[in-house]
C-alpha cells in the first residue's frame, strides 16, 4: 500500500484518541502516506499529529447527509490515489466518500447499515462492556478479531517552540510566567462541567500559594458564560474563551505548568502534550475515555449513579461534580506543580 486515507471523527477528543491507530498503521507499513479527511473544528489536531501527512479540512456538519458536497469530496479524492480508507465514525454517511471515491480497500466498524460502503467490517462492541476508545479505534489496524498488541502508544501532538512563543506574545504572556490554564467547558453538556463557582475558589487558592502565577481559561465561545462565572469570583483570571482558535489553545496549552479540566477535547489535548493535568469526571467515564498521560490526575468519585452518561443529572443533584470540592482538586494540583 502507498496511500491511506482516514475518515476523522467528529471530535476532539475522539479523533485524539484514534491517533494510536495511525501510529500502529505506520509501524506496520512505515513507507504508508496517511492523510484525513476531518471537519474544519477536529482538522488542526490531526494537523499536528507526526503521523498524518495531509490534512482535508471540510464543512460536513454532523447529522446531516449533503449528499452533494460529499460528491464534490469523493471527486475531489479521486484522484488521489488512495488504496485504502479507515472510516473511524459509525455513521452510514461518514463511509459515503471513500465509497463514492472508489477507494478499494474501505475499512471500519459495521455501524449503520454499512454492508457495501466497507469491505473489512469489524464487530461493534457491545454497549455495556466497551472497550477504552483508544484500543477500540486501534482494532482497525488489524484484521477482524485479532488481538491487540500489549503496548500502545500514547497520543502525542507536534508543538513548534517559535510557534508557541508568538502564540504566547499575542497574548500578552510574557516569557517565563508560570500560567495555569482552566478548561471549564464541555461539548456533550453540564454533567460534565465542573462547577463554575468550584473553579473560582480553586483559582482563589492558587492566588495564595502562587501570587505570580497568570490563570486564564481556555475553551470555545460556547464556554465564555461558564468562564464569565469564574471571572466574577476570581477578577484576576483572564477570560480567553472565544478568542483563541484551536491552535492557538493548543499552544498555550503547551506552555502551560499545569491544567484543570472537565472530561473534553482540551483534556485530551493537553495529555497528548504531555502536561500536568486535574482531569474532572462527572456523568463519564475515566476508564473508557481518560486522558492519556503519566501527567494526568484523574478525579472522579464513581456515585452508585455515575456513571449515567446523560447530558443533565438525571436525579438533579449533580453530586459527582459537586462533591469534588475545590480543596480536593488543589491538593493534586499541588503535587503536580511540586512534581520534578
Amino acid at each position: 500500500m502507498r496511500k491511506a486515507l482516514v475518515i476523522a471523527p467528529n471530535w476532539i477528543g475522539d479523533a485524539l484518541m484514534a491517533q494510536p491507530l495511525f501510529a500502529l498503521i505506520k509501524a506496520r507499513h512505515p513507507r504508508l502516506m496517511i492523510d484525513a479527511l476531518a471537519p474544519k473544528w477536529v482538522a488542526p489536531v490531526l494537523a499536528r499529529m507526526p503521523e498524518i501527512s495531509k490534512v482535508f479540512p471540510s464543512d460536513l456538519a454532523h447529522g446531516k447527509l449533503q449528499l452533494s458536497a460529499r460528491l464534490m469530496f469523493a471527486q475531489q479524492l479521486k484522484h488521489e490515489g488512495y488504496d485504502v480508507a479507515y472510516v473511524l465514525p459509525n455513521s452510514l454517511k461518514s463511509a459515503l466518500i471513500p465509497f463514492l471515491a472508489g477507494i478499494p480497500l474501505r475499512i471500519g466498524y459495521r455501524g449503520e447499515a454499512r454492508f457495501g460502503m466497507l469491505n473489512i467490517r469489524h464487530a461493534n462492541p457491545p454497549r455495556d462492556n466497551r472497550p477504552p476508545m483508544v484500543e477500540h479505534y486501534a482494532r482497525l489496524a488489524l484484521k477482524p478479531g485479532a488481538r491487540l498488541p500489549e503496548s500502545i502508544p500514547d497520543p502525542r501532538l507536534k508543538v513548534d517552540p517559535a510557534r508557541m512563543a508568538a502564540t504566547a506574545e499575542r497574548f500578552g504572556i510574557a516569557p517565563g510566567t508560570r500560567l495555569i490554564a482552566f478548561c471549564p467547558g464541555a461539548e456533550f453538556g453540564p454533567a460534565k462541567r465542573w462547577p463554575a463557582a468550584h473553579f473560582a475558589a480553586l483559582a482563589q487558592m492558587l492566588r495564595r500559594s502562587y501570587p505570580y502565577a497568570q490563570m486564564v481559561t481556555l475553551g470555545s465561545a460556547k464556554d465564555a458564560e461558564i468562564a464569565d462565572e469564574i471571572v466574577q469570583g476570581a477578577p484576576f483570571v483572564r477570560n480567553l474563551c472565544g478568542q483563541t482558535s484551536l491552535d492557538d489553545a493548543v499552544d498555550l496549552l503547551a506552555l502551560s505548568e499545569a491544567a484543570v479540566c472537565n472530561d473534553s477535547g482540551l483534556m485530551h489535548v493537553t495529555a497528548a502534550l504531555n502536561r500536568p493535568q486535574v482531569a474532572v469526571f462527572g456523568s463519564s467515564d475515566p476508564r473508557h475515555t481518560p486522558p492519556l498521560s503519566q501527567a494526568a490526575s484523574i478525579m472522579w468519585l464513581q456515585l452508585e449513579c455515575s456513571p449515567c452518561f446523560k447530558r443533565e443529572c438525571p436525579l438533579g443533584h449533580l453530586r459527582c461534580l459537586k462533591e469534588i470540592e475545590p480543596e480536593m482538586v488543589f491538593v493534586e494540583l499541588r503535587k503536580l506543580l511540586h512534581r520534578p
